[in-house]
């Protein structure tokens, strides 16, 4: 790392006042390891990814995301196909994505590691869907995209409650939504390595994970993820039974390795969904569509590997 650029989320996470500290702790941090480093905060999905080109065009070798995963999210869609490198710094919510590289997660001690962090070229994934404008759009993602009830969460999650409230509010939500929300659902078509497709009609959820530890209470959500493979780990819910949701959540939590009926695990390198008449009857059936903690838009939507796509900044104490 010989210059790098510092990005950060000047609502993600923490207090404003603690937040700058932080990140005038991160840039003292490499600037006594003689780094040449710029900061500024990010300006939303689009003009952060104007951000980070214009850093790429002045010759930064090394960008660190400050925030949660939807920062680094931001961020990652303009270093996609290049060789720079993309560092976190976790100053976010949930910071799946800093659990699963073990990222320190004190803004110094990420710092400090990302000085001495290896160069790790992943795969990461794509996932094109139609905007809440009703336009066709793409994206990256590096930890998961979600169709169905979690995408429906992060629709409902008020910002404000995220922001001030902390994990505390995707719990609340989440327990409310798993009373109340009427699990529409849709069609899912898998595609595997050795070219077979298979038809999955009443799916109520499906996730296609990219990491193996979210920390936190779900921790291991989709047993077999990982950034090392180039596949997603899709996990399927054919079931709108409450239990068998809570069940699975108890087996992420308590590290089980019990079948849930209802709920199967797949390896894949591509998924369609779409909804079961491929259009929603009414704005009350319609079925969102998330990616990294991050809510898109709705069905028709797919998901595909992109390999040898992005160098991360992995940390050397990496088990």
């Amino acid at each position: 790392m010989r210059k790098a650029a510092v990005f950060y989320n000047p609502l993600s996470g923490r207090g404003q006042e603690r937040r700058l500290r932080d990140v005038n702790d991160v840039l003292a941090v490499l600037r006594n390891a003689r780094i040449e480093v710029s900061a500024a905060p990010t300006q939303g999905h689009s003009p952060t990814g104007e951000q980070v080109r214009q850093a790429l065009a002045d010759g930064c070798d090394s960008v660190l995301a400050c925030g949660g995963d939807g920062t680094i999210h931001d961020v990652a869609q303009a270093l996609v196909g290049t060789d720079t490198a993309l560092g976190i710094i976790p100053l976010g919510t949930a910071n799946a994505l800093a659990h699963d590289i073990a990222a320190p997660l004190s803004p110094v001690a990420a710092a400090r590691a990302a000085l001495t962090a290896e160069l790790r070229r992943i795969s990461v994934g794509r996932i094109e869907y139609c905007d809440l404008s009703g336009s066709s759009a793409a994206l990256f993602f590096l930890v998961a995209a979600g169709v169905g009830v979690d995408a429906h969460l992060f629709y409902r999650l008020d910002p404000f409650a995220k922001r001030r409230l902390g994990m505390a509010s995707y719990y609340v939500k989440a327990v409310h939504l798993w009373l109340t929300d009427k699990m529409h659902t849709f069609v899912a078509e898998i595609a595997e390595e050795d070219d077979s497709t298979s038809r999955q009609p009443d799916v109520s959820q499906l996730l296609a994970v990219r990491i193996r530890n979210f920390g936190g209470v779900v921790r291991e959500l989709a047993p077999g993820a990982s950034l090392e493979r180039n596949d997603l780990r899709v996990v399927v819910f054919r079931t709108r039974s409450r239990m068998k949701y809570l069940a699975y959540i108890l087996r992420g939590l308590l590290g089980g390795k019990w079948k849930i009926p209802g709920v199967e695990l797949r390896n894949a390198i591509a998924v369609q969904c779409r909804y079961p008449a491929d259009e929603a009857s009414s704005p009350d059936s319609r079925i969102f569509v998330e990616a990294d903690g991050e809510l898109l838009g709705t069905l028709p939507a797919r998901i595909s590997i992109v390999p040898n796509a992005l160098t991360l900044l992995m940390p050397r104490n990496r088990a």
